[in-house]
């Protein structure tokens, strides 16, 4: 039950705080006729990106080509679709596909280098952007009047399928199998692992593969929402979606100490999009939602930063309160309560 309570509590609490200020201005959460549909894909896409994102930060590298990742996946992949006439199911397999052989080079250049994974990181997104803007010379892939390939992110049930296996596919891969089994002990002991025979480099690379392959979907959803691809980011440009999934990805994390963190990365992407969702019915501008959630960031992160302070406060608060009248034991029916006799010192 405390477990059951421990996940639920901060969704169903961001659900209640939402929905009621959302009444009280006279608005609704679930207002418009595509808020299941909204809803759905945001959960998609962020689950999907924070999981990316955890996976590699999980284990010391941090990893600013995600972004990178899902625009050059994208563009080959609608690139493909485009010349040849197929349709979403050849573009989101070669998307995928892509996804991960791009994941696999960024974490061989990784281990082969020997470099920060931050530098590696920041040199493998200037190199992904230049290649996008390279194959399209700078222009938008574009295929807005293609139905085909722009109603797969139109379909809540598209997206909760999406959902469902993208959750399935990390839980086998992190939690049933020899190669999650490795990661995990790498992670809690990288010293002990590397010495009783676990392959640390063979691991990194599997994982920034399997990264790769979630950003290629997120790469796949997005292009398909839109209609097109933006592949003139050059600069970093395309770092911004990496930042989005810090909020969800940390939220995640605590949840998860309660289930499953694979669990709680889905728990934590409803509690953003649901927030997405409470910004529109409200018509806060870009800016005033840009500010919120920083400060959303900020606060969680100090609560994580001192969280061991304020669950000893609340013990001592606890124990203040068991040596009160209230938490007296009750009289015996045959001799009355006696008032409690304060000494100058308890007084005090």
């Amino acid at each position: 039950m405390r477990r059951v309570t421990g996940a639920l509590a901060i969704p169903v609490t961001v659900f209640v705080v939402l929905t009621a200020l959302c009444s009280i201005n006279g608005a609704s959460l679930f207002g418009t006729d595509d808020s299941l549909l909204l809803l759905t894909r945001g959960v998609a896409t962020t689950m999907l990106t924070a999981m990316a994102l955890a996976i590699n930060l999980n284990s010391g590298r941090f990893d600013f080509s995600l972004g990178a990742m899902a625009t050059l996946s994208s563009v080959i992949g609608a690139t493909v679709a485009i010349q040849t006439g197929s349709g979403i199911v050849v573009m989101g397999g070669i998307t995928v596909a892509v996804g991960v052989a791009l994941g696999a080079f960024s974490g061989l250049v990784y281990v082969l280098l020997g470099i920060s994974p931050m530098v590696c990181s920041l040199g493998i997104t200037l190199l992904y952007e230049g290649v996008s803007f390279a194959i399209t010379g700078g222009a938008n892939v574009s295929f807005l009047l293609d139905g085909g390939l722009t109603s797969f992110s139109k379909s809540p049930a598209a997206m909760a399928a999406v959902i469902a296996v993208g959750l399935l596919v990390v839980v086998l891969l992190f939690d049933q199998s020899r190669f999650g089994y490795d990661y995990r002990a790498l992670i809690t002991g990288q010293g002990p692992a590397v010495a009783a025979g676990i392959r640390e480099k063979r691991n990194a690379v599997a994982a920034y593969a399997i990264s790769g392959g979630l950003m290629g979907a997120v790469g796949l959803i997005l292009a398909s929402q839109m209609g097109y691809i933006e592949a003139g980011k050059l600069n970093f440009g395309s770092i911004g979606i990496m930042f989005t999934a810090f909020l969800p990805m940390f939220v995640g994390g605590f949840i998860g100490r309660y289930s499953n963190d694979k669990l709680g990365y889905l728990l934590g992407a409803l509690c953003t999009t649901l927030l997405g969702l409470a910004f529109a019915a409200l018509h806060l501008t870009s800016t005033v939602q840009s500010i919120t959630n920083a400060l959303l960031l900020v606060g969680f992160l100090l609560f994580l930063s001192n969280e061991d302070k304020l669950a000893r406060l609340w013990r001592r608060v606890a124990r203040r309160d068991r040596h009160t009248t209230g938490h007296l034991p009750p009289a015996s029916p045959d001799v009355p309560a006696q008032p409690i006799v304060r000494t100058g010192a308890t007084a005090s």
